[in-house]
């Protein structure tokens, strides 16, 4: 029985049925696994400790070794696609009034985690399609922006989290963040650690993403769940196009920019990781977990039909680059 085959085949999967299957049992039976040990501590309680060992994982992933064209192309990536998309996430947070607001129903830590995560195994899937090998290597760079540093940047630039603000202190900063340094001075120390960290990180995902499931309810996916699919929309279109332009700019092949344009499967955890950092953010954690979610399944239908329709748009000028015609 081909279960793992069948999952992955929805965008997302390995993420997103996983955190349905725990809200559907939150939700119909929410004390079938709180009964204590091992039991409630892996399936209930165990998001927190799974996620820190994911950004422990992850950290290990990003290459210290990263130079030329390539990282020219991911730095320049890493940066409109936080740029932009911080903008956009520190604008609803502005409508919003606050962490606890609202703006089209839309949390402001959901905007600025989907805006600022982009999700690695599309992109390289898309680069290598349209683009060259240069362009695939760049994800050694854009790797950073996998997990909540970047919504951590942008919540400190717009004083959400400062120090002055009484929302965050350094000591709770460090805490999210040395897992990802940990992994990260490993990673790059020792080849045979990132490989095998590397392997922990698939793993991980459906894990935290069920125990992120069980503190969730159907009613706030229901909540959620158009203006998530509205929030894969502003990332493809926003990050997406931004990352376009840049790439066209710089006269490199700009669908490999436009391949930015979505969220990463693991900036579900984002919210969480955030509202263990700052309890300001704790309110609207279910909602803003649940409409990254959606975002996340939202672009990885979205982007690809996206980029589509941008490479047949140059064909047709006699701008579409070389390595991208027989793709068109």
């Amino acid at each position: 029985m081909k279960v793992k085959q069948s999952i992955e085949k929805i965008p997302g999967g390995m993420m997103v049925v996983p955190l349905l299957l725990g809200a559907l049992i939150n939700t119909v039976a929410p004390d079938l696994l709180r009964i204590g040990n091992f039991t409630q501590a892996l399936f209930v309680d165990g998001a927190t400790t799974l996620i820190a060992l994911f950004l422990l994982c992850a950290g290990s992933q990003i290459n210290i070794r990263s130079f030329g064209v390539s990282f020219g192309k991911g730095f320049t990536l890493l940066l409109v696609k936080w740029i932009f998309g911080g903008l956009v996430g520190a604008i609803i947070y502005v409508l919003a009034g606050g962490p606890e607001g609202l703006f089209l129903g839309l949390a402001p830590i959901a905007v600025i985690a989907a805006m600022t995560n982009s999700n690695g195994g599309l992109y390289v899937a898309l680069a290598g399609q349209y683009g060259k090998s240069e362009d695939k290597a760049a994800y050694s760079v854009l790797a950073m922006n996998d997990g909540p540093l970047f919504t951590m940047l942008t919540l400190s630039v717009v004083g959400a989290m400062g120090v002055q603000s009484g929302y965050f202190s350094i000591t709770a900063f460090v805490g999210v963040l040395l897992p990802i340094l940990i992994g990260f001075v490993l990673g790059n120390i020792d080849e045979d650690i990132r490989t095998f960290l590397g392997k922990g990180s698939d793993m991980l995902i459906p894990a935290f993403a069920f125990a992120l499931g069980m503190n969730i309810s159907f009613t706030s996916i229901l909540e959620g769940g158009l203006p998530g699919v509205v929030l894969g929309v502003l990332v493809v279109l926003v990050t997406g196009i931004t990352g376009y332009w840049t790439f066209k700019l710089f006269k490199w092949n700009p669908l490999v920019g436009a391949a930015e344009g979505s969220t990463a499967g693991n900036a579900v955890a984002t919210p969480a990781a955030i509202a263990a950092a700052s309890s300001a953010f704790a309110y609207n954690v279910e909602l803003a977990t649940v409409q990254v979610a959606a975002s996340v399944v939202t672009t990885a239908i979205l982007l690809p039909i996206f980029i589509g329709f941008l490479a047949k748009r140059l064909e047709k000028k006699g701008q579409l680059p070389e390595e991208a015609r027989q793709q068109a």
